[in-house]
């Protein structure tokens, strides 16, 4: 339901073929074959400049510095570049899930403190299996469980927020600075917000029929996965989330492209810059209630930071659209009250506030 967050995999387990550990030739086999692949990957990633002028210039033949020949050059160049990108990295990050599961990630989190309980959630949020249909029992998981309500919080911020597709998207569009401020700042808000969360003791506001339920404690036997295994359960979740994700991705370039095509040089700038006190929150109020995930919304940041807006400003827009969504808001309403739902826009507006005034001033 969460078109936002479908970037992010329900990664659902892959039954092991057989239980037997992979040979060595096995082994072998995959790792020619992933090299080969690699190879091919980055011989055709460094054609693809080459090859939007040819169809922008020679073959549609649109007249050189013209805002469409711009805008069209955009679009070829930036739609096989992010959906190649999206292929690295969800095959990789699908074949690390593997090795997360909710019921791991939930073991490792009940009974830790509070504090190191928020630091190790939003850590595994990034890597563990998060989607909006997801929301409501991995909640439900982790408070019978006894994990603190506040511990949940940063791992269902973080999960969202800290979103390793956008990660990987960012550092192969924008450097690995951008990618290395986008995750640091999403991980600091999850914990901060999640404290913050406990500390108020909000528990009263989980819906009453939740903290009733009863959980057989008893642990699912774990299943042994060969790397056959895995590589399937990397390229099933390349199948399922670019099925799910490219029109998403198609529409967000087009909305790139006709930024970087049409939007006059210093526009952005003087409604997203650093100088308008009030363009952080605006920015914030148009991200929250937009519906996209996070590979759309990377090449509209791409277009708006290469018009000159600025950084902070665009990274609380960014972040208002990946982690406050009204799809997810509403799942979440089946196991919150309203209070406590509030508490968490409320919290994780304040801290995405916070981001994008604090990198306005010092960048």
């Amino acid at each position: 339901m969460n078109t936002k967050n479908e970037s992010i995999s329900c990664a659902c387990g892959v039954a092991p073929r057989d239980g037997k550990a992979d040979s060595r030739s096995t082994l072998w086999r995959y790792s020619l074959l992933g090299l080969g692949a690699a190879t091919l990957w980055w011989l055709v990633y460094g054609q693809l400049l080459g090859a939007s002028r040819y169809l922008t210039y020679s073959l549609l033949q649109i007249p050189r510095d013209t805002r469409l020949a711009s805008a069209v050059e955009f679009f070829f160049y930036d739609t096989p570049k992010v959906m190649m990108l999206l292929v690295l990295v969800v095959f990789g990050v699908g074949i690390i899930r593997t090795f997360f599961t909710p019921e791991r990630t939930r073991d490792v989190l009940s009974g830790k403190s509070e504090f190191v309980g928020n630091i190790m959630a939003a850590m595994l949020g990034i890597v563990t299996p998060f989607c909006s249909c997801s929301a409501v029992p991995l909640f439900i998981g982790f408070v019978t469980a006894g994990v603190p309500l506040g511990v949940t919080f940063s791992f269902l911020i973080a999960a969202p927020l800290v979103n390793e597709i956008a990660v990987g998207l960012l550092y192969g569009l924008l450097g690995w600075k951008i990618a290395a401020i986008y995750m640091g700042t999403g991980l600091v808000i999850a914990i901060a917000a999640g404290w913050t969360i406990g500390r108020l003791h909000l528990e009263r506001y989980i819906e009453d029929w939740v903290t009733q339920m009863n959980v057989n404690p008893a642990a699912t036997p774990e299943m042994r996965l060969s790397w056959r295994d895995r590589v399937v359960a990397g390229w099933d979740a390349v199948k399922d989330i670019l099925g799910k994700v490219w029109i998403y991705v198609m529409l967000g370039i087009a909305v790139g492209a006709g930024i970087h095509g049409y939007v006059p040089e210093g526009f952005m700038a003087s409604i997203m810059g650093k100088g308008a006190w009030w363009a952080v929150p605006v920015a914030v109020g148009i991200g929250v209630p937009m519906y996209s995930n996070a590979a759309g919304i990377i090449p509209v940041v791409e277009a708006l930071l290469g018009k000159g807006a600025a950084l902070g400003t665009v990274l609380a827009f960014m972040m208002s659209v990946i982690a406050l969504s009204l799809p997810e808001m509403i799942i979440l309403r089946k196991v919150l009250k309203p209070q406590l739902i509030g508490a968490f826009i409320g919290i994780v507006t304040i801290g995405i506030l916070v981001v994008g005034y604090l990198f306005n001033l010092i960048i």
